[in-house]
């Protein structure tokens, strides 16, 4: 039988082990090579391409950390982008393993291993390599797509700051991402900025609801199925996971997914492959997954709701959106952008907003996160009259505390005054003493000056 790829190559200092790997590989590969040192690997790259490189992160007598192989790896993938690399990793060395997975490598394998588990992952990583060059080749296709109307992440905060960092690090990788975040944050948003700057880019991404779906059709939504497999079944239908094949599946509300289905769906992505309902052939598949919820941590480490394999699988890199309350400082810039786009959408004066409303709305806690403050900057354009905008233009069902001592009341009594802005500064910034000095235009110690004086 033909192989389906050219070259494979091992690189493990131990004989035994090198062999063993050879010998499971061989039907696979029309040639499989093995080094002892990955010191040998890099000549080798610049005269040969690899489908796919299997390397030990061990070589030094006695060394357990990784740490040679980790920094080959980085060596290896700076050299050959494209390298499809499987870690060869000691049983329970997950942390390493998914050190290196951040660090480029396609996937990893235990020793011991199970032949047949070590030929499919390295069938799959080198799969993976020639669906990366082909997306490349591709790449001009890319041109003919639609412009993305997507909503830009905007913020400047040190949090947002922090949430960029982490999808520039991500995006290149083919590493699985779980976006956590209440409601309204944007996962979605990050999940296509991900994609958008993977190497998956050239096709578009696929998404689904997984809490808009009906429990009853989450199996054939993910994984297809065939004519006459059920009730309703009126043909063959291709599922979510192979309609995102060689590019980015995002599943948004995982943690609504049945535990009965988990295992299924653990099993299409260790596997690479999937099994449509009423179908008995798998059908394989090469898909990066980006999965978001609005479950907390707590949620999803209990094992009787979410399946900690399946959790591990999807949290190679985990990235927390903060809730707009904790970005107060975005605020301002978020309104720009929405009054100025729905001003252009229903062709509506570019109008002021005062420092006074601007006050109340970065004040305002935002229960429902950007998604909420979109909502009112819209309705705020089509209601608003005259040259300015208006607090009561902006719908706000719930005001925050912060925001409810906007206005201090009648009062003239310049020592009640004092008092109330400065309550109003350190709940503001939840009574951190340092901000609340700097909105107040203080220092720490005449802020706390005051404080005293005012038996706060």
């Amino acid at each position: 039988m033909e192989s389906p790829f050219s070259l494979a190559v091992v690189v493990d200092d131990d004989p035994d082990i090198a062999l063993a790997a050879r010998l499971a590989l061989r039907d696979l590969f029309e040639r499989v090579e093995t080094l002892r040192s990955p010191a040998e690997l890099l000549p080798l790259l610049k005269k040969e391409s690899p489908d796919a490189i299997l390397l030990d992160l061990n070589f030094e007598r006695g060394a357990t950390n990784g740490r040679e192989g980790l920094d080959f790896l980085g060596r290896i993938m700076e050299q050959e982008p494209d390298a499809a690399v499987v870690i060869i990793t000691a049983h329970g060395a997950v942390s390493i393993a998914v050190e290196a997975l951040k660090a480029g490598a396609s996937d990893f394998v235990a020793k011991p291993w199970s032949n047949e588990r070590l030929a499919a992952t390295v069938r799959s990583a080198a799969a993976l390599r020639r669906s990366r060059i082909d997306a490349r080749t591709e790449r001009g296709r890319a041109s003919e797509l639609a412009p993305s109307t997507e909503t830009p992440l905007l913020g400047k905060s040190p949090a947002m700051e922090r949430v960029r960092t982490l999808i520039d690090r991500a995006a290149p990788t083919d590493a699985n991402v779980l976006i956590l975040g209440e409601n309204g944050t944007g996962k979605e948003i990050v999940a296509r900025e991900i994609h958008r700057l993977s190497r998956r880019s050239s096709h578009p991404m696929v998404s689904v609801d997984l809490g808009a779906t009906a429990e009853s059709l989450f199996e054939s939504e993910l994984f297809g199925h065939v004519k006459g497999s059920f009730t309703g079944a009126e043909g063959d239908r291709i599922g979510r996971l192979k309609a995102a094949d060689k590019s980015t599946l995002f599943l948004d509300e995982i943690g609504n997914l049945p535990l009965h289905l988990q295992p299924k769906l653990l099993t299409a992505l260790e596997q690479r492959e999937v099994v449509p309902v009423g179908a008995n052939k798998p059908i394989p598949i090469d898909v990066r997954v980006v999965a978001a919820t609005n479950a907390s941590a707590d949620v999803l480490a209990d094992e009787k709701r979410f399946r900690q394999d399946l959790l591990f699988r999807l949290n190679t890199i985990e990235i927390e959106l903060p809730p707009l309350r904790e970005r107060r400082e975005d605020v301002p810039i978020l309104l720009d952008h929405y009054l100025s786009l729905y001003a252009r959408k229903y062709d509506k004066p570019q109008r002021e907003l005062p420092n006074h409303v601007l006050d109340v709305l970065v004040r305002h806690d935002w229960p429902g996160n950007v998604r909420a403050l979109r909502h009112a900057a819209e309705r705020a354009v089509i209601m608003a009259d005259g040259d300015r905008y208006h607090i009561d233009d902006f719908p706000l069902p719930q005001r925050s505390e912060a925001a409810s001592l906007a206005v201090v009341g009648d009062s003239l009594n310049l020592d009640q005054l004092e008092r109330q802005m400065i309550e109003r500064a350190l709940r503001m910034h939840h009574f951190n003493v340092s901000l609340a000095a700097s909105e107040l235009g203080l220092s720490r110690g005449a802020l706390y000056r005051r404080m005293e004086k005012h038996g706060l």
